[in-house]
């Protein structure tokens, strides 16, 4: 069965054992969301050891992913390895960003990309400035999107060109 672009699948974020850099990661992001906005001595002392691991699982992954960023539940980095998302990224439910993707602004435009449910994103590929990538959108290994990706297509190329597929 297909996953579902707008109901999280939060298993595939449930770490599978003790070395898995990309999903620890994610716990770390996860848990400081959950610390946002408590007050008192014990939850700023978490605060301050999440933010520890969050350093350390950046720097053991080579990942940019602030705290705090929009995450939709379900996002899947099989190969955490040179990621770089900007804070004011949204991401939708269900996504798999692989190895060295980024997902950020062009020069002083400050709005960065918005990507919808069950999107896949290749190995290397770039996704900058205003877009929005509709829901089960496919975006090639090395693609450099600069302009929209409806819903169920896929994006190739540099620039990336885009190709309808059928739902």
């Amino acid at each position: 069965m297909a996953l579902p672009c707008d109901i999280p699948e939060w298993s595939r974020e449930t770490p599978r054992g003790i070395w898995d850099p990309g999903r620890k990661l994610l716990k770390a992001i996860r848990d400081y969301s959950k610390l946002d906005g408590r007050t008192g001595p014990v939850s700023a002392l978490r605060r301050k050891l999440v933010v520890l691991r969050h350093r350390f699982w950046s720097a053991v992954t080579g990942c940019d992913i602030a705290l705090g960023t929009d995450i939709g539940g379900g996002l899947m980095l099989p190969h955490p390895n040179g990621i770089v998302i900007h804070p004011g990224v949204k991401i939708g439910p269900n996504c798999l960003l692989m190895h060295q993707t980024t997902l950020g602004v062009i020069g002083s435009d400050p709005h960065p990309p918005v990507l919808g449910g069950r999107i896949d994103v290749g190995a290397g590929a770039k996704i900058l400035g205003a877009v929005t990538i509709g829901d089960y959108a496919l975006i090639g290994a090395n693609a450099v999107v600069l302009k929209d990706v409806p819903a169920n297509s896929s994006a190739v190329g540099v620039p990336a060109k885009i190709i309808e597929r059928s739902p």
